[in-house]
C-alpha cells in the first residue's frame, strides 16, 4: 500500500474535518444528504456522458492503483540487466534463453525473448517503443477520469447552492430561516470543494506520477535490452542504464558494485 496516499488523506481528513466535530454548529450542521446527491450523483452522471461505460468502471482498478501501486525499484534491474549482458558477452545471447524463465519483469522478458529469437533491433524496438506509448495512452485515461471529477465535483456544487439559493429565496417572510438556508444552500459547494481538493485532483496526480515512472523503467529496459544486442561490454550496458537513474540509486549501485 502506498502510504504517502493514505497518510495524506488521514491528515487532510483530521484537518478538515477535526475542527467540524469541535465547532459549536457541530457535524450535524455539515451533513445534508440531497446536497451530497447532487454533488456526486451529478458527477457520475457527467462521467457516464463523457466516457464510454467501460471505462467509467475502470475506476475501481485505477483506484487500486493509487493505493496499491508500487514504485518501481530501479536497483535490482540494473543488476538484472547488467548479469543478462555478462551471460550474452560471454557465452552469446542464445544462452541468455534459459535465463529469461527466471526474470519478474515482463517487459524485460519480453525484450530479451525477442532478441533470442533472432528479431533486428530496429524491430524490437518499434515494438517496446509502441508497448511505451500504449502504456501511456492508457494511464492518461485513468488520469483523465480523475482530472475531470476534480472539475465535475465544485461545479455540481455551485449548482446544488443554487438550487438551494433559489428555494430560499421563494420565501423571505422569515429572515430567520433566512441562515439557515443559506448554510445548507451552501453545503453543496463545500463537498464538491472537499472531495475535488482532497481526493479527485490529488489522485489525478498521484496516476500522473505513477504513469512516468512506469514509463522510465520500460525506456530504462528497452536501452538496455538494445545495447545487450548490439554486444556492449556489461559496464557500458550498466552506464546507460545509470542515467534513467536518482542519484541516491547510482550511490546504492556502486555500493553494491564495491561490496
Amino acid at each position: 500500500m502506498d502510504i504517502a496516499t493514505v497518510a495524506g488523506i488521514v491528515l487532510g481528513l483530521l484537518l478538515i474535518v477535526g475542527p467540524i466535530f469541535v465547532s459549536a454548529a457541530g457535524i450535524g450542521a455539515f451533513i445534508d444528504i440531497p446536497s451530497f446527491m447532487i454533488v456526486v450523483g451529478g458527477m457520475f452522471a457527467a462521467l457516464m456522458i463523457t466516457y464510454p461505460m467501460r471505462t467509467v468502471k475502470s475506476i475501481v482498478p485505477v483506484t487500486m492503483k493509487i493505493f496499491f501501486g508500487a514504485t518501481p525499484d530501479f536497483v535490482p534491474l540494473y543488476k538484472s540487466i547488467t548479469e543478462m549482458a555478462a551471460v550474452a558477452r560471454r557465452d552469446g545471447i542464445l544462452a541468455l534463453e534459459e535465463k529469461i524463465a527466471n526474470l519478474e519483469n515482463d517487459f524485460l522478458k519480453r525484450g530479451l525473448q525477442m532478441m533470442v529469437d533472432g528479431n533486428p533491433p530496429e524491430v524490437i524496438s518499434a515494438i517496446l517503443s509502441k508497448d511505451i506509448s500504449n502504456m501511456e495512452d492508457r494511464h492518461l485515461v485513468g488520469n483523465s477520469l480523475y482530472k475531470n471529477m476534480g472539475g465535475y465535483a465544485p461545479a455540481f456544487g455551485m449548482v446544488g447552492t443554487l438550487i438551494g439559493l433559489i428555494q430560499m429565496l421563494q420565501d423571505l417572510s422569515d429572515p430567520n430561516a433566512l441562515g439557515l438556508g443559506m448554510a445548507v444552500a451552501l453545503i453543496t459547494t463545500l463537498y464538491g470543494a472537499f472531495f475535488a481538493n482532497l481526493f479527485f485532483i490529488p489522485m489525478a496526480g498521484k496516476l500522473l506520477e505513477r504513469s512516468a515512472e512506469e514509463s522510465l523503467v520500460k525506456k530504462m529496459l528497452l536501452e538496455g535490452v538494445l545495447s545487450i544486442h548490439a554486444g556492449d561490454s556489461p559496464r557500458i550496458v550498466g552506464d546507460k542504464m545509470l542515467v534513467y537513474m536518482t542519484p541516491a540509486e547510482r550511490a546504492e549501485v556502486s555500493e553494491e558494485d564495491a561490496g
